[in-house]
């Protein structure tokens, strides 16, 4: 019986160190290597920046000094029926973007913010040519005049930039918005009148501050940074931490991958043609700055003729069902960790639910039965288990009390009466430690899950990833945990059943800041384990012989 609440005690500290870690690296203060601001950052960047060299062979290499950045640029604002996209003439980078179908985790009044120019912190998309006189991400574009705004019935918005003509040679950056869609395609027409072929290299990149945005949940400690993906890396996160120390790991070469920055819930991504060579980077451009890109080459242009090279570029939702079909490993986004085997089927049977009956509180409720009834031969035998010390319980207390002085003893009359009872002191055990990683799973699925960010249930809960904004999940919880703990057989060690009864205390205190969500699981599951060892206790203590 000791042996059984240590085991129990041990899991419950393990739980609590996982929370409270990720509670540290979630609200740990980030180190910056000077007081730059975001807006100051954005200014530092458009005049120190350097971009990746045309050769292949050379990493990066400083902008052409007779390239001056602006001191302000006009910018151009393009709405669709989700996003609303603010582009700049210098680069033609899109700077600002709003999702209209999310909304704020500060303000659910406003739209939230993935894309920023320094308003709150630094993220933006560019683009540019490499090549003696090709236009680069400080170019100042003009903006051919057109449409910004989509209207009903139109499936499409091209936006149309011109570079200054240089040496006959003409290009134009063109960025195209299409209905209900987060991708944008982008690509350069390169019209050639000059005698000479055109010959250089294309680059696409993600540039962020390295800040973690202020999250949902208080206890989260999900990434934020750059991720590559090729088929020979599979999928790798970068830190900023490792840039700052020179260790990213990028692929040498290849013809496959993509290239992103993620955040939690949303994500921003360049999504390369098939096939096509390309060549990953991820510096630090300035105090805290921080951008993750691609090259490719372009095929040469030759004179009176004209090419093209670009790309699409993901901004939006992490919604898995959607990014497995647009790129190999694009789903990987979404990370539940070493939990992945349990938490992807997890919310695979979750969204299925919710497609049944529409609302994602019924669906954790309607999954939590599933789970109950799937684990029901396990818990069975660890409630029997318990009903049976239960009943055993006085003449433990009993054989403790005639053999307190003899230790050796003590344990051997309790073995022999574990024996003759055929009891397994720990086969309560094995079904709680195995429950453990679903619940973990559970946790990461809600969390990580954008589907259900801000999604209602019923009342007062109209957000099932944050918590319970008046306490009564958590409260109700505490509550079913004690009734649970009363169920129990009472531990023959005093203190051991004063620490015992004071868990549904701990755990009370610990799911105030958890997800709605999973708080819901929890209580939940709770009732159904009530009913279920209630039942079992009632059977084993009215016929103790025949159980």
């Amino acid at each position: 019986m000791d042996t059984k609440r240590t085991i129990l005690l041990m899991v419950f500290a393990f739980s609590a160190i996982m929370l409270w870690e990720g509670w540290q690296r979630e609200h740990a203060p980030v180190v910056v290597a000077s007081t730059t601001t975001a807006s100051n950052a954005a200014t530092n960047l458009a005049t120190n920046a350097a971009v990746p060299a045309a050769t292949p062979t050379t990493a990066a290499a400083a902008v052409p000094s007779d390239v001056a950045a602006p001191v302000a640029a006009p910018n151009v604002t393009i709405t669709t029926d989700v996003v609303k996209a603010t582009i700049s003439a210098q680069g033609g980078d899109v700077i600002g973007l709003e999702l209209l179908q999310h909304k704020s985790a500060e303000d659910t009044n406003k739209n939230f913010v993935l894309f920023d120019n320094g308003q709150q912190h630094l993220y933006v998309a560019q683009s540019g040519l490499l090549g003696a006189g090709l236009p680069n991400h400080k170019t100042i574009y003009a903006l051919v005049s057109g449409s910004t705004e989509l209207a009903a019935g139109q499936d499409k918005l091209e936006v149309r930039l011109q570079a200054p003509t240089v040496d006959g040679v003409t290009v134009t950056k063109v960025l195209v918005f299409k209905r209900g869609q987060y991708v944008v395609e982008s690509h350069f027409e390169i019209n050639n009148t000059s005698d000479k072929p055109v010959v250089g290299e294309a680059y696409f990149q993600l540039t962020r501050d390295g800040k973690p945005l202020t999250t949902d949940s208080m206890m989260l400690g999900t990434f934020t940074g750059p991720a590559i993906y090729t088929d020979a890396g599979k999928y790798q996160k970068i830190s900023f931490e490792d840039i700052d120390k020179n260790k990213a790991k990028l692929p040498a070469g290849s013809t496959d991958g993509w290239v992103g920055m993620v955040q939690h819930y949303f994500f921003s991504a360049w999504l390369p043609k098939a096939d096509a060579k390309r060549h990953f980077y991820a510096e630090k451009v300035d105090a805290n700055v921080y951008r993750a890109g691609v090259k490719v080459p372009f095929a040469n242009v030759a004179p009176a003729s004209t090419g093209t090279v670009g790309m699409d570029l993901y901004a939006g939702p992490q919604e898995q069902n959607k990014l497995e079909t647009m790129a190999p490993g694009l789903d990987r986004v979404v990370d539940y960790g070493w939990l992945t085997v349990i938490a992807s089927p997890i919310f695979w049977a979750l969204q299925w639910i919710h497609k049944v009956v529409g609302n994602w509180g019924w669906a954790i409720i309607i999954l939590t039965v599933l789970l109950k009834l799937a684990f029901f031969p396990l818990s069975a035998a660890s409630y029997k288990s318990m009903a049976k010390m239960r009943v055993l319980t006085p003449r433990l207390m009993r054989i403790k009390e005639q053999y307190a002085n003899d230790r050796m003893k003590l344990n051997q009359e309790m073995m022999e009466l574990y024996r003759k009872e055929k009891i397994n002191p720990l086969g309560g055990c094995l079904p709680i430690l195995i429950q453990i990683p679903v619940f973990i799973a559970l946790y990461w699925v809600l969390l990580g899950s954008v589907e259900i960010r801000h999604a209602p249930w019923l009342g007062w809960i109209q957000d099932l990833s944050a918590m319970d904004p008046y306490y009564v999940l958590p409260l109700l919880m505490g509550v079913t945990m004690f009734i649970q703990t009363k169920l129990n057989p009472a531990p023959p060690d005093p203190i051991q059943a004063k620490v015992m009864l004071m868990m549904p205390i701990v755990f009370t205190g610990m799911f105030l800041f958890f997800p709605a969500g999973l708080v819901l699981y929890w209580t939940v599951n709770n009732l159904l384990s009530i009913a279920q060892q209630w039942q079992i206790n009632r059977m084993i203590e009215a016929n103790p012989a025949k159980a």
